[in-house]
């Protein structure tokens, strides 16, 4: 089964640790990083499509993802 997870953040070390971690436990990037404006607290949020097959596992809608 292919699981997938779009991680989310502001800009900065926590963002780029969170994917660091995702990396390390199998996920793999999925595209380009993306990033936009919040324009009410003045700072740019990013966001990483991340994937990551596993054998073995049956997806229901309660997959606590970041726990794979």
């Amino acid at each position: 089964m292919q699981l997938y997870r779009y991680l989310t953040g502001p800009d900065d070390a926590t963002f780029c640790h969170r994917v660091t971690a995702a990396l390390n436990s199998g996920w793999q990037l999925y595209g380009p990083p993306t990033l936009t404006y919040d324009e009410d607290k003045k700072r740019v949020i990013c966001g990483q499509a991340i994937v990551k097959e596993v054998e073995g596992a049956e997806y229901t809608p309660d997959l606590d993802l970041s726990e794979q």
